[in-house]
């Protein structure tokens, strides 16, 4: 069973693009355009093709999750998990890529659903997604193929 979900992260977007057009607008408003709203704006032109997506794929046994355009991704093996679980982030998680200490590493673009994957070395990883539901059912149908 192949799994594929991308989800949009409005939370990333929309307060980059909120956070730009202020800047652009004070620069225009003094008339001035300059080598820094030229760095301003080439940053966050990077953030939004870097982090407007988190895309999860599910193919020959392996979860691949990417960032925005995919320079940004992070490959499990199915074989490597323990344990798979649909869990809630707590508020303070953020979104983004994120390690909380001594508890797991988490990708994120937007709410605050998640997977968990326990790893047999007892490492977790949490997956942000909008369907955890499918996206656990995915990863067990997978994991009993295997078997």
């Amino acid at each position: 069973m192949q799994y594929h979900h991308k989800q949009i992260g409005f939370f990333i977007i929309i307060p980059l693009i909120v956070f730009f057009i202020i800047v652009f607008t004070q620069f225009m408003a003094k008339g001035v355009f300059h080598f820094m709203l030229i760095l301003i704006l080439i940053f966050f032109v990077s953030a939004l093709a870097l982090f407007y997506a988190l895309t999860v794929e599910i193919q020959n046994n392996i979860i691949t999750c990417r960032f925005g355009i995919g320079l940004i991704q992070k490959s499990i093996s199915l074989s490597e998990i323990q344990g798979v679980k649909a869990v809630q982030n707590p508020w303070y998680a953020g979104w983004g890529i994120r390690w909380i200490p001594g508890q797991y590493w988490l990708w994120n673009v937007s709410g605050f659903e998640a997977v968990e994957l326990t790893m047999k070395d007892g490492k977790r990883f949490r997956i942000g997604t909008d369907e955890p539901d499918a996206l656990v059912r995915a990863i067990e149908s997978n994991k009993k193929m295997r078997t």
